[in-house]
This record gives C-alpha cells, sequence and structure tokens, in this order.
C-alpha cells in the first residue's frame, strides 16, 4: 500500500501553544476567547486539507513550579487559560465541513460513560469527524481540582486506561447501526432488540449501559496518543490510530516509529493503520534570510522561567529548586516521562544549563524548527517522511493565525505539486483522510504475543 502524507494543526484553546511567546508577538491576532479566532484557524486548514485540527488540554493553572500559579498568571504561560476544547470544537464542527476535530480528554478524572456520551454525540454533530487524544493525566495540580492529592502510579494509570477504553468501546458498541426506526406511521422508534446492556464489571469501573446515544457515524472517534514511556508505547500500540509525538532529533523519531510499528504488529494490528505525526514549528520566508529573521526574532521572545514553569508541570516535579545556570540533573521525574529524558539529553549533548532548557522550552517545548523558503521547508519535510520518521507532521505555530497562513498559502501548495499531499478531500470523515477503512468495536486483546515482550 502506497504510503500517504498527513497534516494537522496543534492547538490550544487559550493564550499559549508550543510558543510560549506567541500571545506576545506582534503578528499573533484576534481574541483567544472567542469562537471566531479558532474558526479563522480551522477554515484555513480546511483551506490546506488538513486531516485534523488538535486540540491539547490541561485541567488546572500550573503550579509544580515554586508551588504557585503567580508566575504562571504573570508571564502568560501554557494553561494560565484554557477554554474547555470540547465545547470548541462543537462550535467549529458549525463552521467547518471536512476538517477532523480532535480534542484531548483525561481518562484519570472523567468516568468511561461520560467520554463515550460526549464523543459520540459530538460525532454526530460533526457528521463523523472527531477524534479523542486520549491522556492519563499526570500532575498534581490536575488531582487536586478533583480531589486527589495523591497521583497513581505511572503505569497504574496506564492499567486504568487500558479498562476505560474497553467500557468506552462496549458503549459505543451498544447500539446496532440500524437501532433506530422512526417508523412514524406505527409509533415505532427504535428496536429494543438492538440496544444492549454491557454490565461491565472491572478493577476500576463498573458500568451497565447501554449509551443513551445511538451509534455515531464513524462508530466511534478516532483514537489519537502521545505515549512515549516504554508503558505508554504500548498503550499506543495496542489503542492509537494517530500518534502524537515530540522529539527535535531525526534518528530518535526514526526509532520511535520503528518501535511504536513493531509493538503495534506484536498487539496482531497492522502498523500502517497508525499514523505517527512528529510536531514541528515551521518559519517560512521568501528568502532563507527572512525565515531566519522570523525565527530569531520570535526564539528572542522566549523567557527561560516560563519554559520552566510548562516543563515543572510537565513532568510534575519542581525545578525551581536547581540553580539555573547549572547542569540539568538526572531527575526522576513522575509525569511525562518522554519529555524530560529528551530535554536531559538536550543538556547532555550540547552542555546546556537549566536556563538554556528552560528558554528551549519556552520557544516550543523542544519541537524541531523548520526554518526556509517553501521549497526548503518542504524539502525537510519530505525528507524526514521519506526516511520514515513519520506518516505525517503536526502543524504547530509560531504566532496565530499567521504562521498557519504562511504554511498552507506557501508549503502546502509545494507539497502538492511535488505530489505528496493531496488537493482535495477524499472521504467528509476523519477516518478517510487517514486512510484507516471501517472502525472497529471490538477491544484490542490486553495478551500480548512473546515477540511483544522483547521489544519493550
Amino acid at each position: 500500500m502506497k504510503r500517504s502524507f498527513h497534516l494537522a494543526g496543534f492547538q490550544i484553546a487559550g493564550a499559549v501553544t508550543h510558543s510560549h511567546p506567541g500571545w506576545r508577538h506582534p503578528k499573533t491576532t484576534g481574541d483567544f476567547l472567542g469562537l471566531d479566532y479558532y474558526a479563522n484557524i480551522a477554515r484555513t486548514l480546511e483551506r490546506g486539507k488538513f486531516d485534523f485540527m488538535f486540540f491539547a488540554d490541561v485541567l488546572a493553572i500550573p503550579r509544580r513550579y515554586g508551588d504557585d500559579i503567580a508566575d504562571t498568571l504573570r508571564r502568560g504561560t501554557q494553561g494560565a487559560v484554557g477554554l474547555d476544547p470540547m465545547m470548541v470544537a462543537a462550535a467549529l464542527a458549525g463552521a467547518t465541513e471536512k476538517l477532523g476535530l480532535a480534542v484531548t480528554k483525561s481518562v484519570t478524572y472523567f468516568s468511561p460513560y461520560d467520554i463515550a456520551r460526549s464523543f459520540a454525540s459530538l460525532d454526530h454533530l460533526s457528521g463523523g469527524r472527531v477524534g479523542w487524544n486520549v491522556v492519563t493525566s499526570l500532575n498534581q495540580a490536575e488531582g487536586q481540582n478533583f480531589g486527589r492529592d495523591e497521583m497513581l502510579d505511572h503505569d497504574l494509570r496506564y492499567d486504568r486506561a487500558d479498562e476505560f477504553l474497553e467500557v468506552a468501546y462496549k458503549l459505543w458498541n451498544s447500539w446496532q447501526e440500524d437501532a433506530i426506526v422512526r417508523d412514524r406511521a406505527s409509533g415505532f422508534f427504535a428496536d429494543p432488540a438492538k440496544v444492549h446492556e454491557i454490565h461491565h464489571v472491572g478493577p476500576h469501573f463498573k458500568v451497565r449501559g447501554p449509551l443513551n446515544v445511538s451509534h455515531s457515524p464513524q462508530s466511534r472517534p478516532v483514537i489519537i496518543q502521545a505515549g512515549s514511556s516504554g508503558r505508554g508505547k504500548d498503550y499506543a500500540a495496542r489503542w492509537a490510530e494517530a500518534i502524537f509525538e515530540i522529539d527535535p532529533s531525526p534518528d530518535s523519531r526514526r526509532a520511535y516509529y520503528v518501535d511504536v510499528k513493531a509493538r503495534a504488529s506484536n498487539f496482531g494490528r497492522d502498523p500502517s493503520k497508525i499514523k505517527i505525526f512528529p510536531a514541528v514549528m515551521p518559519f517560512v520566508g521568501r528568502t532563507e534570510a527572512e525565515a531566519r529573521e522570523k525565527q530569531a526574532f520570535h526564539n528572542e521572545l522566549a523567557d527561560p522561567i516560563s519554559g520552566l514553569i510548562t516543563l515543572s508541570a510537565h513532568t510534575d516535579h519542581d525545578f525551581s529548586r536547581y540553580p539555573l545556570d547549572a547542569p540539568v540533573g538526572d531527575i526522576k521525574a513522575p509525569g511525562s516521562q518522554g519529555l524530560f529524558a529528551v530535554a536531559r539529553a538536550l543538556s547532555v549533548k550540547n552542555d546546556l544549563t537549566l536556563r538554556d532548557v528552560g528558554k528551549l522550552y519556552a520557544q516550543g517545548i523542544i519541537l524541531p524548527q523548520f526554518v526556509g523558503t517553501p521549497t526548503q521547508v518542504a524539502d525537510q519535510l519530505e525528507a524526514a517522511w521519506s526516511a520514515e520518521e513519520c506518516d505525517g507532521f503536526m502543524i504547530s505555530a509560531a504566532w496565530s493565525p499567521g504562521a498557519f497562513e504562511e504554511f498552507v498559502d506557501l508549503v502546502v501548495p509545494e507539497l502538492q505539486r511535488r505530489g505528496l499531499f493531496r488537493k482535495e478531500y477524499e472521504g467528509k470523515q476523519l477516518r478517510d483522510h487517514l486512510g484507516l477503512g471501517k472502525a472497529s468495536l471490538e477491544p484490542i486483546a490486553r495478551q500480548r504475543t512473546p515477540e511483544a515482550s522483547k521489544v519493550a
């Protein structure tokens, strides 16, 4: 099967995405608290034939750095303000026609019934364009907003997340596709024989069912994940149909690609049905010098403390305790282990201090920055894709909406000219854009083959 090139647009329903200087950038326009801001970005991505718009999310104002929210608010760091992305996506379903809409929702603080119902509803309202980025919440501030002072152990969070999706699949499968009859003459609305209670009883959840939302256009949302630890990659290999990745190293991206695809095979899955999207931040100019000037201006705005506030939130570790001008130590982080491993490796390789790492993190959460003319940026994207580092890219804007507009107007036509990317959508549903085929509602077996254990 010929590989396809995929594109998604990264967004947070707030003032800051990966680019912490984004809200300060003079080219950032629009009100991030208003629908028009997101609708403008969504229509731009749809004009560029992107697969989907991806909304990350956090459930607390970050406070891990120094155990205080004052600096987060004062500096306007990632997470200082965040609208509920599910509501934004629901509104965007009416503002777009074919663009996929992917939303992050945590399995740590919500119930399977609540989430299954929300995504089935949004799949109906969007005509089958919904994806769910499944996350296990990773910091103490989020837990305290839901009455939990202690975080679950890292692997236990994933064990619970496995059962969460098993229950969600059962709920989405509790209505057969033809259960609704709506025979006005006879008054027969839905066939009870085609709606089923699930009677799930497990270590973490007890759910009777059925769902009170009928079978949705895609049967269920496209499952998206971002696992980077060994256990996280197993989870992604078992469930995910699209994977969001952050890694600035081509060699590491290639190794991740091979690893996750191998793990998927060992779960009995077709590796081609998992699309891996590393995030990149493009800077595009009419000349390379102009593009590098844009990059330098953006990066100079980055505040190291803002970056360390976000690194502390992501890792659930307080980096305010360490001297800014010393190297980053080998620290056991209970939160996002993969992101910290990348930051630590950069510190060791390039002899970076904690201040340096903070500045890099503020510039874009250590995303690789692809810089140059439209041809040069397309060259970098094509080279990474051809080397099987990925199946496509999560494009993250340094400022909004202009950086998305430049990419769509300048780089996408070059990708299309090379025959790498679609000129028109070939279907109406997100599964069509990703080339996934019909969704299965049978949970993937927990038991892995012996080969999978070797991969882990």
